[in-house]
């Protein structure tokens, strides 16, 4: 992927020579065609083409959803059918706490944008249905490494919290087709990136050495 009015720099030409002997199809994105002329993107796409025979060329634009089906599309076309390693009706190999975190985190992110860095993570406690009534209840503490995260992330009179318990209890509900009450905390956690407990819970994968 590149953008049509910026030269071809070194790292375009390094991952070009690593493309010239292998089979994979190769397909240039020119993105941001909305902001610059045809002629500019028909120049970057003369460019490119004359250092690699791409197996398609697409201009898109992300921002105005230009051409983006398109994309999808094509990419999918290129995709070799493979074995099917779970059933048709699993959408996903990560359990449900894994789930429920994940969707609350991402109303974090969306909420603060860049207010509170990525140093946010989500562990669900509790998930129990009642007994007498057909409600799930979650009960999740959102960590951050800074009392001043926590605030902001609390918001003004619990404002914030509330937003985003509101955001992601609509979400879960959709997901478990059942109702929500979500019972959210924040606790601060200095330090906790370099956890590797807690990492692996992410799923990433710790070098021992």
């Amino acid at each position: 992927m590149v953008e049509p009015d910026v030269e071809v720099g070194p790292g375009d030409k390094y991952i070009i020579d690593h493309l010239i002997n292998i089979d994979t199809p190769v397909i240039l994105v020119i993105n941001k065609i909305d902001v610059v002329s045809h002629e500019t993107v028909d120049m970057s796409i003369q460019m490119f083409k004359q250092l690699y025979n791409f197996k398609d060329v697409l201009p898109i634009s992300a921002l105005k959803n230009m051409n983006i089906d398109l994309l999808k599309h094509t990419i999918v076309s290129y995709i070799p059918e493979g074995p099917q390693y779970f059933p048709s009706d699993y959408i996903t190999d990560r359990p449900e706490k894994f789930l429920v975190s994940e969707i609350i985190r991402e109303k974090i992110l969306n909420y603060l944008e860049d207010e509170v860095p990525h140093g946010v993570y989500v562990e669900v406690d509790s998930m129990k249905t009642r007994e007498d009534k057909d409600i799930l209840d979650i009960e999740a503490f959102i960590y951050c490494e800074k009392e001043s995260h926590k605030a902001i992330i609390i918001g003004k009179n619990g404002q914030m919290l509330r937003r985003i318990g509101s955001s992601a209890r609509i979400e879960l509900e959709n997901l478990f087709g059942q109702k929500i009450y979500l019972d959210l905390w924040v606790k601060v956690r200095k330090g906790w990136r370099d956890n590797v407990s807690i990492l692996r819970n992410f799923g990433y994968v710790i070098d021992k050495n």
